[in-house]
């Protein structure tokens, strides 16, 4: 009888599987993931320097490889999967479950609207097969409804009597870490020399191999290899920063996590079609797995040399503004040595600790509020060895809620802080090592691929920092072509680098890479025209036509629609475009298919007279319905054989045809949290998002509304094909200025920022730890493998963890993050992070450690899962309890002398503030002045924005900036950006005679007082007087003076930090913005919510119950 979370005697199934997702035609079953929105990015930096020869016309049929049985899977529509029987919390960041497999396989059909399935061949579907793994169980399902408690207990099992907690348990299966074979754990103490003590101690050992000079000239020709050494490898290329990642597997879980199954046995391995094995499951690639503790004497060390110039990418031109992390985080990192490892080493604890002496204040909040810092509020930097902590990741791609990992669960439970990892794993990177060479070293147990973080025992073997197993090391990575020895694997790249990219061989292909396809979907309803936003969109796509990623093989696409389906042939040889229309829209079908999707440069005439026809032709239309539902499964149809990007572009409620909605929102409950309509009214936008993301196909919405359009239900189709949405509220041409400058910006940004197409991503943990619930816009296939049908550099991730196993034998933790792509070039790609975090044994350690930046991101993460499956109002609950219950746990716990006031510890200083700010934030905001289109828009971003741009929207940046000076100012590329201090966000900052920025993120308010002095107003405003400032002015003329200058300057840096647009408004005493400008002042009280000390007395009173 199989158990839950227990494959069925005979082994792991072999065939596809389902977890909350529609099957394809093929019968294969995708898991959805939680719901993101991605409105930001930084500059891209477009591949270059690869010509893959790749088929010119893409191949429709490839034959499959090998053939695939189905298993039985169930539909679940609910959002999120949930693990665990602590846990009443279900949200659409995914909790995951393996029940037992039916014995006969039932495959559901999910497929909805009069539109017939496309049924292309196995070989197209390449990422859409998943795991062979069970089905989650239906806790989801439409009726179960139970009530989730109010605070979060982060998916730790119970320890008591808690009530009111939001679990999120650590039962899941999902996690690759569950132990293969009962012998196979963790490297005993009883070897020393076996272990690497990277913590900090009294002395650092010195290094045993001093680096390496880099003589390495760029553009000067590698040597061979020596005479008798091994055939060459190809060498790293320089390449400009173009992200590759790639797809890493869970370990030793005994159900393949990527579809593959676990062999344990001498008996041959068994082989999939799918992206679980390219990628490299879980499964082990050798039969046998070797002893954990192998005899090996003295202790062992290399230097890792730093990655020559001439194998840095250059910076992209328009990244130029950006600041470097003022943390040591470069991506080419200097020399470190694995130290000689002795029993002092092992035994050695925290002392290092007492190098951060402000670590260790404790501080009463209720006297000392004013803890905001005056510059950017940097990540805590991970107590580790300073050599290794020069290779560690940037926290701006990988970081965790926590730099001291906790040795047990039940310690993680006593410090009731959530433990996650937050990524921004495509980000825009100014450099990035790319290799080249033909072997990819992975470690032959987990698939973990080779990192900074390993140990080697000699030059012939490694030991993996995530399983532990010792590999062997290939021959042909004994080589090192950066110095052109033989011997120094040590010493390679993918060995000191920890963020890295591969070029990936054939064997990481399905089918040859797909071609870059852009599909447009334009709304041109009556109410669409009115808004004038088609003359912006095909301008702007006309400018930028020759800036779109891709190559030769590029392909494009328009279809229109209202209450009719419009198509147009862009037939190489026409003399212009020709207009198709399909009025039959229950049953849509495709006229001509060949000449609507066409080759770019072949038809470049005739794209660009039809976009510069298209905005005149609806100009006279009354057609006031909009058929959306019926056009997007007609662009679903055009795209499935290629996979690509579909655009829409939506004015308003959808309201004919399949997909069609009804309004919900009603403004007088606006708010009620439990009225208002946080979930979507009918599940067809996201099974046909599932059907998308099978066929490798992304939707982005452009939403451009004055009118309540149902976001909820619209950015199902975003959500789950890791697609973006991006809101316009109020568009319009003439009355709104400001949002047409927006689009314009963004646009640019969004049509020529890089691209990745047929994506999986998979995080990989050391043994011990598990990843049970994912975050952001993607699909879930085989219980951790997420389905990226497009990948942008503008989207972040987050996961949550828990300890399943002690981790008492290890000093350290690592978590790597790969994410296998095709470039708009055609080349398959693995872009690859790795983290290295510290292991602590006391409660003091793991709350020195938190990076409450990071635990407030996860927190909203939760937060907005609670709204979506519970109500507003337990989400909101659900964030006091938490600040209540770390603070307590930290009183009770930690504390040895209980004295009156708010105690907490330096680190979580800013807790109480952020969450705060959370509450006043307007996805969680209570008060009838947001409308549900905006806040489901706030959420959107809560699960897509990378964390430094969350941060910067739910806690605005506040400067004075009417006596801008050049002291401390940052000097980048000739120009000088003076550097205000933050202010708080308070009114009691303000002042009548100053003039204050306030940096939101997606917007950028100056509110200037009445009394301002002349010289701000004239050299910098431009005007005479106060009264003479413009009512609506959204920007600062360029004035020849030196306070315009530095005014500028600063505001332009600011924006060049963030790849979307913010607005500015100039806001004078009577401006109706002036509200919004307020209302971001989180330390104030407001009609529905505490002032930041009001609110201080209330977390006091709960905590000293």
């Amino acid at each position: 009888m199989s158990q839950p979370g227990v494959p069925a005697s005979g082994g792991a199934p072999t065939g596809l599987q389902v977890q909350n997702g529609s099957t394809s035609a093929l019968g294969s079953l995708y898991t959805n993931g939680p719901v993101q929105n991605a409105l930001m990015s930084s500059q891209v930096s477009v591949s270059q320097g690869y010509n893959s020869q790749l088929p010119g016309p893409y191949p429709h049929l490839i034959p499959a490889k090998s053939s695939l049985n189905p298993v039985s899977g169930q539909d679940n529509y609910g959002g999120s999967q949930t693990v665990s029987t602590l846990n009443n919390y279900q949200g659409p960041g995914q909790t995951l479950n393996r029940p037992p497999m039916a014995s006969n396989p039932v495959i559901p059909s999910l497929h909805s609207g009069p539109v017939p399935r496309m049924s292309p061949p196995a070989s197209q579907i390449p990422a859409a097969i998943p795991a062979a793994t069970p089905m989650p169980s239906g806790s989801l399902l439409p009726g179960a409804n139970l009530p989730p408690p109010l605070n979060w207990q982060y998916n730790y099992p119970s320890t008591g009597s808690q009530t009111n907690c939001l679990h999120a348990s650590s039962q899941s299966t999902v996690s690759g870490n569950t132990n293969l074979t009962t012998n196979h754990q963790h490297v005993s103490s009883g070897d020393p020399s076996l272990q690497n003590s990277y913590l900090k101690s009294g002395s650092a050992s010195p290094l045993v191999n001093p680096p390496l000079p880099t003589t390495f000239q760029p553009g000067t020709p590698l040597g061979p290899p020596p005479v008798k050494g091994p055939p060459p490898v190809r060498a790293l290329t320089p390449q400009k920063s173009s992200h590759t990642a790639v797809l890493q597997p869970s370990f030793n879980s005994a159900l393949n996590q990527e579809g593959g199954t676990s062999n344990t046995s001498n008996e041959p391995m068994v082989v999939h079609n799918s992206y679980d094995e390219i990628e490299g499951g879980g499964f082990l690639a050798t039969p046998q797995l070797t002893n954990k503790n192998p005899k090996v004497g003295g202790s062992v060390g290399y230097s890792y040399p730093s990655l020559p110039p001439g194998y840095q990418n250059t910076p992209p031109p328009s990244t130029t503004g950006m600041l470097p992390s003022s943390l040591n985080y470069p991506s080419g990192p200097p020399a470190f040595t694995q130290t000689p490892l002795g029993a002092n080493h092992l035994t050695a604890s925290m002392h290092g600790l007492s190098l951060h002496p402000e670590g260790l204040r404790v501080i009463n909040l209720l006297q000392e509020r004013n803890m905001l810092p005056t510059t950017p509020l940097q990540p805590p930097v991970p107590n580790l060895h300073e050599d290794i902590q020069k290779l560690n990741c940037n926290p701006e791609l990988f970081r965790c809620t926590l730099t001291s990992i906790p040795q047990t669960q039940a310690l993680l439970n006593k410090a009731k802080l959530p433990l996650g990892l937050l990524l921004h794993p495509f980000k825009d990177l100014v450099q990035l090592p790319v290799v080249t060479s033909s072997t990819i070293v992975r470690c032959r147990s987990c698939r973990t691929y080779i990192n900074p973080f390993v140990s080697f025992l000699d030059q012939r073997r490694w030991k993996c920092n995530l399983c532990y197993r010792i590999n062997d090391v290939p021959e042909e990575f004994m080589y090192n072509p950066l110095t052109r020895v033989y011997g120094e694997p040590h010493r390679r790249p993918e060995v000191q680098n920890a963020t890295i990219e591969f070029m990936a061989p054939s064997e990481y292909m399905l089918r040859p890479p797909q071609p870059p396809v852009y599909f447009f979907v334009f709304d041109v309803s009556h109410n669409a025209v009115e808004t004038g936003y088609l003359n912006l969109v095909c301008q702007s796509l006309l400018d930028n036509l020759d800036l779109l990623p891709g190559n030769t093989r590029t392909k494009i696409g328009f279809v229109t629609f209202d209450s009719t389906i419009h198509f147009y042939s862009l037939q190489e040889g026409l003399s212009q475009p020709q207009m198709l229309i399909v009025s039959d829209i229950e049953d849509v079908f495709i006229p001509m298919p060949e000449n609507l999707l066409v080759n770019l440069n072949e038809s470049k005439e005739l794209v660009q007279d039809l976009l510069k026809t298209l905005p005149q032709m609806f100009t006279k239309t009354l057609e006031t319905q909009s058929a959306l539902g019926p056009a997007l499964q007609a662009a679903f149809k055009l795209m499935s054989p290629t996979g690509g990007r579909i655009s829409v572009f939506q004015t308003q409620l959808p309201n004919l045809g399949v997909g069609a909605l009804k309004p919900r929102e009603e403004p007088n409950q606006r708010s009620s949290a439990k009225e208002i309509h946080l979930t979507p009214s009918t599940d067809f936008y996201k099974k046909l998002a599932l059907d998308c993301s099978g066929q490798q196909v992304a939707v982005d919405l452009f939403l451009l509304s004055g009118q309540y359009s149902d976001l909820a239900s619209l950015g199902c189709i975003s959500r789950y094909s890791a697609g973006s949405v991006y809101y316009y509220p109020s568009y319009h041409q003439q009355h709104n200025p400001v949002q047409v400058q927006k689009l314009q910006k963004e646009l640019h940004r969004y049509l020529t920022r890089k691209i990745g197409f047929e994506a999986v991503m998979r995080i990989r943990c050391t043994k011990g730890l598990s990843i049970h619930t994912f975050h952001g816009n993607f699909f879930v296939r085989s219980t951790d493998l997420l389905s990226l049908p497009n990948v942008n550099p503008d989207a972040g991730y987050a996961v949550q963890m828990s300890v399943e196993e002690n981790l008492t034998d290890t000093q350290l933790v690592s978590f790597q993050s790969a994410l296998l792509y095709t470039s708009s070039k055609g080349e398959r790609r693995i872009r690859v992070h790795t983290l290295c975090l510290p292991v602590v044994s006391t409660l003091n350690e793991v709350f020195l450690g938190a990076d409450v930046q990071a635990i407030s991101g996860l927190l909203a993460n939760m937060a907005v899962d609670r709204c979506v499956t519970a109500s507003l109002s337990d989400a909101r609950d659900a964030l006091v309890n938490a600040v209540i219950d770390t603070l307590s746990a930290y009183r009770s716990l930690v504390l040895s002398n209980q004295q009156p006031g708010l105690m907490v510890p330096f680190s979580l200083r800013l807790f109480p503030l952020f969450v705060l700010a959370l509450l006043k934030q307007k996805s969680f905001q209570t008060g009838t002045n947001a409308r549900l289109d905006e806040r489901i828009f706030a959420m959107c971003q809560v699960k897509n924005q990378p964390l430094v741009y969350f941060m910067l929207t739910t806690h605005p940046n506040l400067y004075r900036i009417d006596s801008l000076s050049d002291e401390g100012a940052l000097n980048i590329n000739d120009r000088t950006i003076p550097q205000p201090p933050i202010l708080q966000l308070s009114v009691e900052k303000l002042s009548r005679d100053g003039a204050f920025l306030m940096d939101a993120g997606s917007v950028m308010m100056l509110w200037i007082g009445k009394n301002c002095g002349h010289n701000f107003l004239s050299h910098v405003v431009g005007v005479q007087n106060y009264a003479s400032i413009p009512q609506t002015m959204t920007d600062l003329p360029e004035l020849d003076t030196p306070e315009s200058a530095r005014t500028i300057a600063f505001i332009s840096w600011l924006r060049e930090q963030r790849p979307f647009f913010p607005i500015l408004y100039i806001i004078r005493d009577e401006s109706p913005v002036k509200a919004n400008f307020l209302q971001n002042m989180v330390e104030d009280r407001t009609e529905s919510a505490l002032s930041y000390y009001e609110f201080l007395l209330h977390i006091q009173q709960q905590v000293n119950k």
